[in-house]
Order: C-alpha cells, then sequence, then structure tokens
C-alpha cells in the first residue's frame, strides 16, 4: 500500500443519521428507566438491575479499550498504529462511564435495590434477628465507605491513564519525535500492572458482591475475559463501520485477521475459565458453592446455555476459518454476537443476585436500557472519535502498520 494516497488529516464526522438514532437511543433508555421506577420493589430492583448491568458493561469495554492501547505499547507493536484512534475514543470516554457507574452503584445502595445481601439492616450487628455471621465477617471490606471509595480510586485511575494515553497520542501529532511514544511506553507498562491486580478486585466489588455468601477466585479472570473480548469485538465493529462509510480505507483484511484472530482466541479463554469455575464447583458439591448455579439453572435456565452458545460456540466455529477473520462481513456478524452473547452473559451473572428469586422477567426495562446506553455509548464514543484525526500521522511504527500484510 502507497502511503501517498492517505490523507493524514482525516478526521470523521459525527453527523447525520448515526448522531440521531444515538440521541432516540438515550431517550428511549431514558423512558425505560422512568418506566422501571414506576413499578413495585421487584420492578425496582430490575431496573436498578440493568441499570449496573449496562453501566458496568459500558465502563468494561471503556477500560479494555485503554487496556488494548497499553497491550500494544508494551509489546511496541506496529500492527495496530494506524487503528489506534479507535481505542483512544473507548478510553477518552472511559471517565464519563466511570462517573455514570459509580451514580447507579451509590443510588443502588442509597436506596437498598443493589448489594442487599450485605448491606441491609442488622446483618452484622449480633443483637439483631438479621444478623448473618458470614457477612459480619467480611464486614471490614464489605462496607459502603471502602467499597465506595475503592471504586472511585480504581476507576480514577484507570481514567487518568486514559487521558495521559490520549494527550500524549495527540502530543505527538503537533510534535513528532518519540517524546510522547517512550512516555506512553512507560506509562503502559505502570498501568498493566496496576489493572492486573485491581481488576479482579473491580470484578468481586461489582458483581460478585450482589451474591456475598458466594465466591470464586476465578471470577476476577472470568470478567476480565469477557470485557477484553467485548471491546475487541467493539473495536472491530467500529473500524469496519467506519471502513464502509469511506473512512480508514489504509485499514486492509490483514489488520481484520489480527482483530478476529483476538476475538477467537480470548473467546476460547473465555469458555475455559467459564468451565473451569463451573466445573469445580459442581463437582465438589458443596452447597455454599453450588448455590451461584443452582439460581441460574432453576430460574435462568436458558439464559445460562444462550450464553455458552454466543460466546464460545459462534465465534469459535465462524471464526476458525482463516478467510471469515479477514471478510468484514463476517467479522462484523460474529462482532456483533459476541457483543450480543456477553451482554447475555452479565445478564445472568448479575440478576440472580440483584433481583429475588424467581422475578426473571424480561421486557421493556431490560430492552430500553440497553438501548439507552447503547445509544449514549455511541453518541459519546463517535464525538470523542470526531475531534481528532483518524490516524496517528506521526507514530514511530506507522508505516509498518500502513503496510502490513499476513
Amino acid at each position: 500500500m502507497g502511503t501517498h494516497n492517505i490523507n493524514f488529516s482525516e478526521q470523521f464526522e459525527f453527523t447525520g443519521k448515526v448522531k440521531t438514532l444515538s440521541i432516540v437511543g438515550i431517550i428511549l433508555g431514558a423512558i425505560a428507566i422512568g418506566y422501571g421506577f414506576t413499578g413495585d420493589k421487584v420492578m425496582h430492583e430490575r431496573t436498578f438491575a440493568n441499570l449496573l448491568l449496562m453501566g458496568y458493561y459500558f465502563a468494561c469495554v471503556c477500560m479494555s479499550g485503554m487496556f488494548f492501547l497499553a497491550v500494544q505499547f508494551v509489546a511496541q507493536a506496529g500492527w495496530s498504529a494506524s487503528i489506534l484512534r479507535v481505542p483512544q475514543a473507548l478510553a477518552k470516554t472511559l471517565p464519563i462511564a466511570s462517573i455514570i457507574l459509580i451514580v447507579i452503584i451509590s443510588a443502588g445502595l442509597y436506596t437498598h435495590n443493589l448489594y442487599h445481601h450485605w448491606h441491609a439492616d442488622g446483618l452484622t450487628d449480633p443483637n439483631s434477628p438479621n444478623y448473618d455471621s458470614l457477612i459480619a465477617g467480611k464486614a471490614v471490606f464489605l462496607n459502603v465507605p471502602f467499597f465506595l471509595g475503592r471504586m472511585v480510586v480504581f476507576l480514577g485511575v484507570y481514567s487518568a491513564f486514559a487521558i495521559s494515553f490520549t494527550k500524549l497520542s495527540y502530543n505527538e501529532d503537533l510534535a513528532g519525535g518519540l517524546a510522547s511514544y517512550r512516555k506512553s511506553f512507560k506509562n503502559a507498562c505502570i498501568f498493566l500492572v496496576i489493572y492486573g491486580f485491581t481488576t479482579p478486585i473491580f470484578a468481586f466489588d461489582t458483581i460478585m458482591s450482589l451474591e456475598a455468601h458466594w465466591f470464586s477466585t476465578m471470577f476476577g479472570w472470568y470478567n476480565f475475559a469477557a470485557m477484553w473480548v467485548s471491546s475487541l469485538a467493539t473495536i472491530a465493529i467500529i473500524i469496519i463501520l467506519l471502513r464502509r462509510a469511506g473512512y480508514m480505507q489504509w485499514v486492509n483484511n490483514s489488520h481484520l485477521h489480527n482483530l478476529g484472530q483476538f476475538i477467537f482466541g480470548f473467546s476460547i479463554f473465555w469458555t475455559y475459565v467459564w468451565f473451569a469455575q463451573f466445573l469445580l464447583i459442581y463437582y465438589a458439591n458443596m452447597p455454599e458453592e453450588t448455590v451461584y448455579f443452582y439460581k441460574r439453572f432453576e430460574y435462568y435456565k436458558f439464559w445460562f446455555f444462550l450464553n455458552l452458545a454466543m460466546n464460545f460456540l459462534a465465534p469459535v466455529l465462524l471464526l476458525m476459518d482463516r478467510d471469515n477473520k479477514r471478510t468484514d462481513a463476517k467479522l462484523l456478524f460474529v462482532s456483533i454476537v459476541v457483543l450480543l452473547g456477553h451482554w447475555v452473559d452479565y445478564y445472568q451473572m448479575i440478576m440472580p443476585g440483584a433481583v429475588e428469586d424467581g422475578h426473571n422477567g424480561f421486557g421493556i426495562v431490560e430492552i430500553g436500557t440497553a438501548l439507552g446506553f447503547v445509544g449514549l455509548f455511541t453518541f459519546t464514543v463517535l464525538s470523542n472519535l470526531s475531534k481528532k484525526p483518524l490516524i496517528a500521522k506521526n507514530h514511530p511504527l506507522l508505516q509498518e502498520s500502513l503496510h502490513h500484510q499476513l
């Protein structure tokens, strides 16, 4: 590919139908959430559970966009240099996603519609009829000030690194040279250490503590695999749709192949962690462990097996072939299936612990909340993407990316 045909100042214009549809999605989401809060206690719990689901999903995709950037810098990868603006747009959106998630969690704690397995009256008071010795033993860790403090610190640190990565990249556009790249490399090394240690705790807090009597040491990595492959699918979707709209024509089938390989490989990794956690708990046959999967078999059996089909069978069967990874239509289809599949994954993670047993309704609240956050995600990410050129023109490995062939 000759670089003389590339417009290094090309910028995405966020206008027209896409912008309109994203705003419509936000409005529909607000209506669905309002409708949910007009119902009874179970409807309130469902509404908060869906807000948590989508707020967590939103934040995780943005966090993993930043993780993508850090991995590329630490690996000194050349193939991805020409597509970095897309994960940068995800990273730049993380502060907004973080604030939304913290607000949802705080409101859920305040109203006792979330985390009521450990945040309820009398659970840690030996003189209360609601006293729970197991929860009392975890109270040093599971208490509201420390819980929210960890959430703010983790998301604040991630957001600070996200702002740093995007700022350094834009400075590189203006000044050239290697100074910004070297700083990005150094920051990426620091970030990956912090991220590796704190991501499991973040997942324990946000999701696993919904069922505070149960725990799994594999749960953090199970969530990491889900958020990472979801972000990869999101990056692939955005790039393919941009190409179809006439942007980023320097992206070729080899770039798509790399993204397809990542989605394929980490879908298998997700399944490995999912099955290992399930098998160990099932085989041990201890009531305090098996209760987690009992709920999902008893009340969410359809979602349980749909989760496995969408997040394992679909990517493995459809992306095993080399040509499918290099064909934008097929990669786009699989990426959409994976994104929907991990919504199902989070749904069956969150609902049994956040909503009363047996009340596994699905309807306006679930669909509307999802549409609202999809609209919000689209609006914020594409707004950020439109503010700078679509290619990092002074990235030191850009030429390797522009001539990338597999």
